[in-house]
């Protein structure tokens, strides 16, 4: 198994969906297997589309997961299917470059310049240390909650034990950013903070924005394909809520167009419905990479809506 890095762009050439799979030529099926059972993180490269004049791409890692298989595309030859779980999104996006360090040593020169060369390959193989710097550095250091630090100092052993008796027991070594990236309080944490700021703390369904006295967003986040139904913890797949709202999305008295038309079930109470906004469509975050996807919204409507 090795790490690797997954390049696509904000409208892919290929069918890459990075929450849930990403499509690649028979060139990296290698690397591309040498990865399953492995983490990869993603790369947007400078180009947004497949035209050679696009621009706008971040330059920049910007999302965590961990292969689970490889399957050939039936559709076109010698192309592959990469399928991934536990996707992530970063607090922040980490450029491949921070002034002379790369993350990535392989894409600098010898001379200290960038490597077009490597950059040109869309799948790269990468050494664990390099991506856990990575990883380390997508996720703000005081967003990990207590519970999931890389910080603990005593082990479960400890617990119970007074502090001198501890002082004599081994303490637990620091939990890595990627084995943190993989306990559910941490993603729980990390999707709600994602969510919320993508919305601005306000309810994408009723447009409200409710503050509590100690500074706190009465907004909760909503996964829009559910966990248990192999959601992912990506902004895309998230919808900014108010506690009603986000109970009547889940019981599925409520959908999302593609066109984001809000769609209400015929069970929906008449009272109830007047806290939806009055034009009926969605409020969606002006950034296009935090947009709820389609594939998602479709998923809801099919398999728990009740129109």
């Amino acid at each position: 198994m090795s790490k690797a890095v997954f390049t696509t762009k904000i409208s892919p050439t290929y069918d890459d969906l990075p929450e849930v799979r990403y499509h690649f030529p028979r060139s990296y099926l290698n690397q591309v297997r040498g990865a399953i059972g492995d983490r990869v993180v993603y790369y947007e490269p400078r180009r947004s589309s497949g035209a050679l004049s696009s621009r706008g791409g971040r330059q920049a890692y910007f999302a965590v997961a961990s292969v689970v298989g490889v399957e050939p595309d039936l559709q076109r030859a010698d192309h592959f299917y990469a399928y991934v779980k536990e996707y992530l999104d970063f607090d922040r996006v980490v450029p491949f470059r921070e002034e002379n360090h790369y993350f990535e040593s392989a894409l600098q020169r010898t001379d200290g310049q960038t490597s077009k060369g490597m950059f040109g390959r869309a799948v790269r193989t990468v050494p664990d240390s390099e991506f856990e710097l990575i990883v380390a550095a997508g996720f703000a250091p005081d967003s990990i909650p207590i519970e999931t630090s890389s910080w603990h100092t005593w082990s479960d052993k400890q617990v119970g034990l007074s502090e001198d008796q501890a002082l004599f027991e081994e303490p637990l070594q620091p939990r890595s950013s990627i084995e943190t990236t993989l306990t559910r309080p941490f993603r729980d944490e990390a999707f709600r903070r994602h969510v919320r700021a993508a919305y601005d703390n306000r309810c994408a369904l009723s447009g409200l924005k409710l503050i509590n006295g100690g500074g706190r967003p009465e907004v909760q986040a909503a996964h829009i394909r559910p966990v248990a139904s192999d959601g992912p913890d990506s902004v895309r797949n998230g919808l900014a809520l108010s506690g009603t709202l986000h109970w009547m999305f889940d019981r599925g008295l409520v959908a999302i167009d593609d066109d984001w038309r809000i769609l209400r079930s015929s069970s929906l109470p008449e009272d109830v419905g007047r806290l939806i906004v009055s034009d009926g469509y969605l409020i969606v975050p002006k950034d296009d990479t935090t947009k709820p996807h389609p594939s998602f919204l479709k998923f809801h409507r099919e398999n728990i809506f009740k129109g």
